[in-house]
């Protein structure tokens, strides 16, 4: 462990260095965020999942950093250039950036201008030229350096020479760079336009054909936008600053005097900037908005995935799961309480009838047979004519859902839809998942890749490594928060509990299926290859109904089981009476059971289990309900109020279903009638809101929703259903600026022009 990077952390996120100690032992000696997080807080002092996952994170930043140190080092130690000043600016480098910068000029390259030049015996020229002592003739100089074997065969031939060394010189002389590449950061411009002749074939970037944006305030999903526009080849996309600003820069760090080798330097400088340090810089910020870009639209795609795997539950119901259809019909399939397939069969509603009479008759049937008491309807194609029609029968004491089915393709034909039904089709399995869903979220989206889902921002554009890491830190962190019941998890919901994996996950279900259901925790000891390190960090998290010890339905870990019988002890009753008697639980005094194993953080968890084992964190499940005689696009009117849930949260606003296939985008400015500046500060996924009708365009299948209490009013002809939309053409601002001085601050802040924002981005 590197105390140099322990306070370091300590003082980026504000924590003692205790902490950051403590947390990084329990990490190195193989702990889980969630098990840290839960059972472990007097060892942190109290740090949440949030603080621990940036320790780790930044932890293994700074290591990386640390062993591309290494091989700097080596690297131009092998070389016989690693001189103690440069070895003390290596080891004080802070960032990877600095780093880089200081390997540069000793970096490996291919062939270049200044190579070509240095192997013609030109470096010493240039090296005379470079110093710009007065009373050095440039000329006089190059004629020294004349070689007809070398290809020298004029003097402005090695003066050229001589420049293009020069020239490689400053571009890899590190304050240029940082001053060049905090300008460009500062004052640069994305400059984006349309390929010529496809302006018809890219019109959904439209807004970006003559776009200009600072690069320092464009947010994450219009760079996104504008990179996918430039990689589906309809975009050129460049970032600019202005050149008399930059040779200013330069001109301050490397122009010594107004002689003549000052003016070879200065020939030298431009042709760099031009030809070089524009282009490297253009490239590296690129780099860094995109990955800036990445971690906001990874960060939105996390938010959102949460909000979406802790949705409301139904709960342990019998359900009938219908996938809709026209051509083909309406896959239906009976589940009991625990999601087991009982029965599949399809009905047809939309094609006569006679077919209507047959589908009602099955569908009463159905619910009798298997004593259903909820149908779910998945939210595709004719699913508000099918929920039309199963609200049309009447059925008593049946709460009918439409659920939203994002996904449950991509889970049916999936290896593990194969694996659970290798007898069903794609169609079942499907119909399933969305039933499924309804009674539990969670346990069944963990089956689906996230980003699948739908609920991201540009989430197949980002880094994909980074984005897997951060979803899979949210599955994780959601299941281990909600709990899981291992008699009846799927092998692909316990591979998500702390300490398990997919491994040891297969090994828990093929014991439950030889052995029989587990009947205690300590039963899990039984299981193969599961060590003692995986049971702590999993016990806790997985839940036994009915089991040995009134706590393995609950979240106390059994390493504290031995405290919560002796507060059963001490008040003469069994551990059973504290749950169900309330009075009992208010004699307990906390404090008296504070020990070196467990502090009042861990009691005060362990008295909240004991009021109610196992609890849900989830909220109670409230769906909402569509207008009835609003059912497609071609229904909706200015103006119309309807009710609807969010499905997805983006920086520039929100999308939401009303119910006609087509989720409806409320802008960011339609969100609230106060200033809002992020989205996500007011609106989750899977949050009920009403919303206001704003514009309807047919031929793009685009709605508008406000969802202000004085939504902004919408102009135009709205005859035959079609309603104009605003202007979207794309006003270019005048580029941003820095100031007109030879010893610009960069670090200056300045705000930049005012710039209309498009609309849609996808």
């Amino acid at each position: 462990m590197n105390p140099s990077h322990i306070i370091k952390v300590s003082q980026e996120l504000n924590l003692r260095e205790k902490q950051v100690v403590a947390t990084a032992v329990l990490l190195n000696e193989g702990s889980t965020v969630p098990f840290i997080a839960r059972y472990r807080k007097e060892v942190t002092g109290g740090l949440d999942e949030v603080a621990i996952t940036k320790i780790r994170d930044r932890l293994q930043q700074l290591h990386e950093l640390d062993e591309r140190r290494g091989v700097v080092l080596e690297s131009i130690k092998k070389q016989g250039k690693l001189t103690e000043e440069l070895k003390e600016k290596i080891n004080a480098a802070q960032i990877m950036t600095v780093l880089e910068d200081l390997y540069l000029p000793y970096k490996p390259k291919r062939r270049t201008r200044a190579t070509i030049a240095k192997e013609k015996g030109l470096e010493p020229l240039a090296q005379i030229i470079f110093e710009q002592k007065d009373g050095v003739n440039p000329k006089t100089e190059a004629e020294k350096f004349i070689d007809t074997q070398k290809e020298v065969n004029t003097v402005e031939e090695a003066l050229a020479g001589a420049r293009d060394i020069i020239a490689e010189w400053i571009n890899e002389e590190a304050l240029a760079r940082a001053k060049i590449r905090q300008l460009y950061l500062e004052y640069g411009m994305f400059e984006s336009k349309v390929v010529k002749a496809k302006e018809e074939e890219g019109v959904k970037f439209k807004d970006y054909y003559d776009w200009q944006e600072s690069v320092k305030t464009a947010p994450s999903h219009r760079i996104l936008a504008m990179r996918r526009g430039e990689k589906e080849e309809f975009l050129t996309l460049r970032i600019r600053v202005e050149e008399t600003q930059a040779l200013d820069i330069l001109k301050e760090i490397f122009i010594k005097t107004d002689n003549s080798c000052g003016s070879q330097v200065l020939m030298a400088l431009e042709d760099s900037f031009k030809r070089l340090l524009s282009l490297s810089m253009e490239t590296e910020v690129r780099l860094l908005t995109k990955q800036k870009a990445d971690e906001e639209a990874i960060k939105v795609f996390a938010d959102n995935l949460r909000q979406l795997l802790m949705a409301s539950p139904l709960g342990q119901k019998n359900v009938l799961a219908i996938d809709p259809g026209y051509r083909t019909g309406c896959k239906v399939v009976c589940l009991n309480a625990q999601g087991k397939l009982l029965n599949n069969t399809t009905i047809y509603i939309a094609q006569s009838e006679a077919e209507q009479e047959q589908a009602a008759t099955a569908i009463k049937k159905l619910c009798q047979l298997f004593n259903i008491e909820c149908i779910a309807i998945g939210n595709g194609t004719a699913s508000r004519e099918t929920d039309s029609f199963i609200r049309g029968l009447r059925l008593s004491n049946v709460q009918i859902v439409m659920v939203n089915e994002s996904g449950a393709s991509i889970y049916s034909a999936s290896d593990v839809a194969r694996e659970e039904f290798p007898n069903h089709d794609v169609t079942v399995r499907g119909a399933v998942s969305i039933g499924r869903r309804l009674q539990d979220p969670l346990a069944e989206l963990v089956k689906i890749d996230p980003k699948s889902i739908g609920v991201g921002q540009y989430q197949h554009d980002v880094d994909q490594g980074l984005l897997k890491k951060s979803l899979d830190d949210v599955v994780i962190s959601c299941v281990n928060q909600v709990g899981v019941e291992v008699n009846t998890a799927s092998k692909e919901l316990l591979m998500y509990v702390s300490g398990l994996g997919p491994a040891l996950a297969k090994s828990m279900v093929e014991y439950r299926n030889e052995q029989g259901a587990f009947a205690s925790r300590e039963d899990f000891k039984e299981v193969s290859r599961l060590s003692g390190k995986a049971f702590e960090q999993a016990a806790g998290f997985l839940r036994i109904r009915g089991g040995a010890h009134p706590m393995d339905a609950s979240a106390v870990h059994p390493e504290s089981y031995y405290i919560v019988d002796q507060m059963a002890k001490d008040l003469g009753c069994q551990v059973g009476d504290l749950i169900s008697d309330e009075k009992l639980r208010s004699k307990i005094q906390p404090s008296k059971y504070v020990s070196d194993k467990a502090g009042l953080p861990t009691l005060v968890d362990i008295l909240n289990e004991l009021a109610k084992p196992g609890r849900d964190p989830r909220a109670q499940f409230d769906p909402v309900q569509f207008k009835e005689d609003v059912q497609k696009i071609e229904d909706l009117i200015i103006g119309m109020k309807l009710n609807g849930v969010v499905t997805n949260v983006t920086k520039f606003g929100a999308f939401v279903d009303i119910g006609v296939h087509q989720d409806g985008l409320v802008h960011i400015s339609e969100i609230s009638d106060k200033f809002v500046p992020d989205p996500a500060d007011v609106l989750k996924v899977g949050q009920k809101v009403e919303v206001t009708v704003l514009e309807v365009d047919l031929a793009r299948k685009r709605v508008s929703l406000s969802i202000r209490h004085q939504p902004h009013k919408k102009g135009g002809d709205t005859s035959k259903g079609q309603v104009p939309r605003e202007n979207f053409t794309a006003k270019t601002p005048l580029p941003m600026k820095a100031p007109p001085s030879a010893k610009i601050a960069i670090n200056r802040d300045l705000k930049g022009p005012k710039q209309r924002k498009p609309l849609y981005d996808f």
